[in-house]
């Protein structure tokens, strides 16, 4: 009596049981189970280290982006000849009359060298108004101290109120544990254009108290910037009653070439714009390099993992040929043998790339954590502020990468099981079954 198949529809219960049982090797296929094992790591961790690259690449360009232009503005207009701006109120008024254009500020800038009884090093002082420097966020912060009398005592929340008449500076926290400087302590700033006598020009150098510390999370900008009063830097720069530049803030930082034709209307033919695109295009040019790099690289470890699909099917294929001749001999079809084979390699693909996912995610919500924890261990900061300029590893997870990283996984593996399949499906019954 001929024994039929239970049920011969596509992916039916039948072709589902053979081959999870295809999956569960016994002794003598240990091999084949060792390879699968291998598939199975390399996609899972392939799909994870994707996640947990893209995430850090997009929450260190978001960051950086973020810290750039809380810092310096979208944009800064300042002369072509490089002179002060006399009518720097006319023209802040004028921009900021610009559609899209939410904010102005007046600044003095110059390049100083600032010293102490430790050390000395070069620094970019920024003279701001107070009220100004109260809009920077990236500065009044939870990390910001400051010896201001602030009003509401001394239980008040550190802010830059008073800073104009408090007749000192603000610095970074990088550049206190430099200079070893504290609230109080007294610095020394020199400027290389001072005035002129009759043995020419001499460095302008004067002693300025430590009124506030701040700490931005960019090394770059917490140890080499100083913040004075907007009066005081324009006696120390000797601009008179101008300003060296004029800070924009648009409504949206990626709008501000539109922005920018509005504002070039308006400030003359005499001065010019420079926009933070302009001003960072190398920098975040080789950022995006790099990420699409290291995502080229990562990705073949996904391709090898489906190269073990391959092999490792082959090698069931092989092992398993008296097996498929007896199904086809009680009714198996070539589709069915197919269907079997390829759920046998699906399955590795799809639980590796879900274990990858949930893998991934879950480094990316810890992923500070886990760095304090390397440090920990090892004694070595793994992501040093002093090369990577912030002060915290980032990571942004962005929804449609996570999913496009997670098919892509799938379809590599899902194509890796055709062929093998395809090569299952063509096996003839007499020839699997001529020397058992």
């Amino acid at each position: 009596m001929t024994q039929s198949l239970p049920d011969t529809k596509p992916f039916a219960a039948f072709e589902w049981m053979i081959a999870m049982r295809y999956l569960r090797a016994r002794r003598r296929e240990g091999f084949i189970s060792v390879i699968s094992l291998l598939s199975f790591l390399g996609i899972a961790l392939g799909v994870a280290t994707l996640i947990v690259v893209m995430s850090v690449f997009n929450g260190f360009h978001a960051e950086l982006l973020n810290q750039i232009l809380g810092f310096s503005g979208h944009g800064a207009v300042f002369r072509s000849d490089q002179d002060p701006i006399k009518d720097y109120k006319d023209v802040q008024l004028k921009i900021s009359k610009v559609q899209g254009v939410t904010q102005v500020t007046a600044l003095v800038e110059g390049q100083a060298m600032v010293s102490s009884l430790k050390q000395a090093t070069g620094a970019l002082v920024r003279g701001i108004s107070e009220a100004d420097l109260l809009k920077v966020k990236a500065l009044s912060n939870k990390d910001l101290r400051t010896a201001i009398a602030t009003p509401g005592g001394e239980d008040a929340t550190p802010s830059f109120k008073g800073f104009d008449k408090a007749d000192g500076v603000a610095i970074g926290d990088g550049m206190a544990r430099q200079h070893r400087l504290a609230l109080g302590s007294t610095v020394t700033l020199i400027a290389p254009n001072g005035p002129d006598t009759v043995i020419g020009n001499t460095p302008r150098i004067r002693d300025y108290k430590v009124v506030a510390i701040f700490k931005m999370g960019m090394s770059d900008y917490d140890s080499s910037v100083v913040y004075m009063p907007f009066a005081e830097a324009q006696d120390f720069f000797s601009t008179d009653d101008g300003a060296t530049s004029l800070e924009i803030m648009v409504d949206d930082p990626d709008k501000i070439g539109e922005r920018s034709q509005g504002i070039l209307a308006v400030i003359g033919p005499d001065m010019m714009l420079q926009t933070w695109q302009t001003r960072n295009v190398a920098f975040f040019n080789a950022l995006a390099v790099e990420r699409n790099v290291v995502v080229m690289v990562v990705f073949l470890v996904v391709l090898v993992a489906a190269l073990n699909i391959i092999s490792g099917l082959f090698m069931l294929v092989k092992d398993k040929g008296s097996n498929i001749a007896i199904l086809r001999t009680i009714g198996a079809t070539s589709g069915t043998i197919m269907r079997v084979f390829f759920i046998t390699g699906a399955a590795i693909g799809t639980i590796g790339t879900a274990v990858g996912f949930i893998l991934g995610l879950l480094i990316c919500l810890n992923a500070d954590n886990i760095r304090n924890g390397i440090q920990w261990l090892s004694g070595v900061d793994p992501f040093n502020p002093e090369f990577y300029y912030l002060a915290k590893l980032p990571a942004k997870v962005d929804a449609v990468q996570t999913i496009y990283i997670a098919i892509a996984a799938l379809v590599i593996s899902y194509l890796a099981t055709l062929y093998p399949a395809w090569k299952a499906a063509r096996l003839d019954p007499v020839e699997a079954l001529r020397y058992e």
